[in-house]
């Protein structure tokens, strides 16, 4: 790592620090919901009784949440449209991960832009009616807002790196591919992107 800036060294250490948390936390979990014993079969009713019919409504509440649809649409809404442009701007930034990039990393490009738009409008969105609806406000506590507010100022700083003041994305890539393949260079000397790359890390 020698011929590496005081700076680069911290935002490094600070990216291999945040990757070895997220791993391990979920490691952590998987462990925990696998070996947490469950002696009572507990039905819910309506409740698939075949495993064709535990995959498909498992598969319809993790892709179209639709116990949430069928108790409040205008949250579904919200939430829904938060996580699915959530979900297509992380595909656009794989480009920064990968080489080659996939064809369907590279189609995701124009959409993943205006993904990030919307997914800060629904950050707004989901904010409000926290702080607005009065059951909502009751049971959210400061890590619920502290979340949205961390992923809006994502969005709203990168969008800002992409119409307002533009960063150099080849000098971006290649210090994400050096800590990708741990042949780590110095980060680039954009104040916007120091500031958009660490609420990541939250």
């Amino acid at each position: 790592m020698s011929g590496l800036s005081a700076l680069s060294l911290v935002y490094i250490a600070l990216c291999y620090g945040a990757a070895a948390v997220f791993i391990t936390g979920l490691v952590v979990k998987f462990y925990g919901y696998a070996a947490t014993p469950a002696p009572l079969k507990i039905p819910t009713t309506p409740a698939p009784t075949t495993v064709p019919g535990v995959i498909a409504r498992l598969a319809g509440e993790a892709l179209f949440f639709t116990s949430l649809f069928k108790g409040n649409k205008w949250t579904w809404a919200g939430g829904y449209l938060f996580h699915a442009t959530l979900a297509l701007a992380l595909l656009r930034h794989l480009r920064y991960f990968l080489v080659p990039v996939p064809d369907i990393v590279a189609m995701a490009g124009p959409p993943g832009v205006w993904a990030g738009a919307l997914m800060t409008l629904a950050v707004v969105y989901l904010y409000m009616r926290r702080m607005t609806v009065d059951r909502t406000r009751s049971i959210s506590l400061f890590a619920d807002y502290f979340a949205l507010a961390l992923i809006g100022l994502i969005g709203l700083t990168g969008l800002i790196m992409k119409f307002a003041i533009r960063t150099d994305v080849t000098a971006v890539k290649g210090f994400i591919m050096g800590i990708v393949t741990f042949h780590p260079v110095n980060i680039p000397p954009d104040i916007l992107f120091l500031v958009h790359l660490p609420w990541r890390w939250f």
